[in-house]
């Protein structure tokens, strides 16, 4: 008789679900819709947050077209990817350079709009970037330490959407793409030579991009962070609202949609920036623990999913995709503690916004596919 693990289902092909995987996103998924009606629905009386009354209904229809996609890719053997990643990487560039054509907000290009259909093509090229990044690994499989030299088609794969991103301009969404990239070449062995060398060239070029690429919002941003009190009517304002929001929960929080410094309106963006201050405001540092240990668990998952992929490919994607959704959580959980400058990541599968809640299903459910293969 044959035992089937209990961490799975199984189909006649032999395909098994990783249902600690499922369960977990289903699990975040559903608390971020809870909390961004908390978010959203006015309690009291605060009427400029009435337009803002159905966002959690738009929210659940995404969620719905993300998890469809994300069974999509599941379903798909992740190894065919590995031909069209090239093309899904031009395909990526080129809408990335047409927001500059057809979207303009406040100033920014970070839109294009299709009707009454949005998207933004940066939360999407996560995606390629890493897909990119792993069939380079793939078809370069060396044992022995790798040198700058080898780094260098990485590096280019990264950087072209990193500069792209950065002239829109989106500072978050930039980080993002580094993080994911030098994630997955921890998988591989580098020389220390190369190490310091690429630490060196890292931090000159984080000292020209402050110099002559970020504008001066964006550095007063990071600035404020080490210091919110110094301007609190303006760049600390955020900062200073979310820590506020976050003592008020105290451990078990003030209620469901009882949290002052959201229903009132003192929390700026409450349901894209600062999904964790309500969470806090609301159920404490009891739910906050809960949220973070789902976090934890699904990138310590992927870990374990990289750990028993067939081939380098697979583990590289693995470690990828959940490294897209640890730092995206890690960068804006720090937002709100204020730990880290406010730069617009969004907590993933809590803040409002389609692109980011597809994005996210869909690198999920690659994270499946190789799961499902190993």
């Amino acid at each position: 008789m044959t035992v089937r693990p209990m961490h799975s289902v199984s189909f006649r092909s032999g395909l098994q679900i990783d249902m600690p995987l499922l369960l977990g996103v289903v699990a975040i998924a559903t608390m971020g819709v809870v909390n961004l009606y908390s978010a959203t629905s006015p309690y009291m009386g605060a009427g400029e947050r009435a337009g803002l009354a159905d966002i959690y209904v738009s929210q659940i229809y995404w969620i719905v077209v993300g998890f469809l996609l994300g069974i999509l890719v599941a379903a798909i053997d992740y190894r065919h990817f590995e031909r069209i990643t090239p093309i899904l990487y031009t395909g990526g560039l080129v809408c990335l350079a047409l927001v500059f054509v057809f979207s303009q907000t406040r100033g920014s290009h970070r839109w294009i709009s299709i009707g009454a259909f949005n998207f933004q093509p940066s939360e999407f090229m996560k995606i390629p970037v890493v897909l990119m990044v792993a069939r380079h690994l793939h078809n370069d499989p060396k044992t022995e330490a790798r040198t700058l030299v080898d780094l260098v088609l990485p590096a280019l794969w990264t950087f072209i959407p990193v500069a792209a991103v950065m002239a829109q301009p989106d500072l978050g969404t930039s980080m993002i793409y580094l993080a994911s990239t030098i994630s997955i070449l921890a998988i591989v062995k580098i020389r220390r030579a190369s190490v310091l060398w690429a630490l060196s060239a890292g931090l000159t070029t984080g000292w020209l991009v402050w110099k002559f690429g970020l504008r001066e919002y964006q550095k007063n941003r990071i600035t404020s962070f080490l210091n919110p009190d110094a301007d609190l009517i303006d760049t600390g304002w955020h900062a200073k609202q979310a820590l506020t929001a976050i003592g008020n929960g105290g451990l078990t929080g003030e209620g469901f949609m009882r949290g002052t410094q959201n229903q009132f309106g003192f929390l700026p963006d409450q349901h894209s920036d600062f999904p964790f201050a309500v969470l806090a405001e609301d159920w404490g540092l009891l739910g906050c623990a809960v949220l973070l240990g789902l976090y934890c668990f699904i990138s310590i998952w992927a870990i374990h999913i990289a750990s028993q992929a067939k081939d380098r490919f697979g583990a590289a994607i693995a470690v990828g995709s959940g490294s897209i959704f640890f730092w995206h959580a890690a960068f804006n959980v720090g937002m709100s503690l204020g730990l880290l400058p406010v730069v617009g990541v969004t907590l993933p599968l809590f803040s409002y916004g389609g692109s980011s809640a597809v994005t996210m299903l869909i690198s999920l459910g690659l994270l499946m596919s190789v799961s499902m293969r190993r």
